[in-house]
């Protein structure tokens, strides 16, 4: 998941990729990680987003498909709820 994490692959495809169930994947994932697979990888995702934002200066509209979301009001939201701050603040 580590190298694949900005790709729009879902939790089930991941589990589906290790040969396990996805109960068991999500079980061992959250035993391991501390948290739910599909919150790691929003987490994972809203992380590189910061970065690139804060250190690269690329603006959302350009990252945020690359990085796995699908809808850019989505985007802002995550990425607000996460931070507290907006991506015009970073």
């Amino acid at each position: 998941m580590n190298k694949n994490y900005m790709f729009n692959v879902s939790v089930d495809a991941f589990a589906r990729l290790t040969g396990r169930s996805l109960s068991g994947f999500k079980r061992d994932f959250s035993k391991i990680f501390k948290m739910a697979p599909k919150q790691w990888l929003k987490e994972k995702r809203l992380k590189e987003a910061y970065y690139l934002i804060k250190t690269q200066d690329k603006k959302p509209s350009d990252i945020y498909l690359d990085l796995g979301f699908e809808n850019l009001s989505h985007f802002y939201s995550s990425f607000k709820k996460k931070f507290g701050i907006t991506t015009t603040e970073v």
